[in-house]
């Protein structure tokens, strides 16, 4: 259901083998691990087996980040730190137990659900019925991003030459 992204801080040095974003604030944090970005990404990102790949291309640039006032920002970093303190409440498991749909800690389930639903009131305030939903919103969003960027450039006139 949620792609287990971490959240790391020095000492921890990540691989070569996983995409990082320095500087990353909690209120984006918060944005990635929403069911909102996980739709986009079960839609838009490539697959190896049944494992979603996560491509900085094509799902994380060309994601519609929803409009954050700092109100926003303040309760998504509030939700963010509720996911994290979830995760946190189970010290001997990894994300993969975690986000073991069959066994999700009941804690880090409400906390997730709590951010999903603020999450998709940026977006707007009907709430979503399915991840179909989600997806044809972020579309027209992305339709919108993308408007400008295909259309011809408008031909330079041509000055006609005076008669002499």
């Amino acid at each position: 259901e949620y792609v287990p992204m971490g959240w790391v801080s020095p000492p921890t040095v990540p691989s070569n083998l996983i995409h990082t974003i320095a500087d990353l604030s909690l209120s984006g944090f918060a944005v990635l691990t929403s069911a909102m970005h996980m739709a986009w990404l079960a839609h838009i990102g490539g697959r190896l087996k049944s494992d979603y790949r996560y491509s900085i291309g094509l799902v994380y640039n060309t994601f519609p980040w929803p409009t954050r006032t700092e109100a926003d920002k303040v309760r998504l970093d509030t939700l963010a730190q509720a996911v994290l303190d979830a995760r946190a409440a189970h010290p001997g498991a990894t994300l993969a137990d975690l986000y073991d749909p069959d066994v999700m800690p009941a804690d880090l389930r409400k906390a997730h659900r709590a951010l999903d639903l603020a999450v998709d009131r940026l977006y707007r305030r009907a709430s979503f019925d399915s991840d179909r939903e989600r997806v044809e919103h972020l579309f027209m969003l992305y339709e919108k991003m993308t408007a400008g960027l295909l259309a011809k450039p408008k031909k330079a006139r041509r000055r006609k030459k005076a008669d002499t």
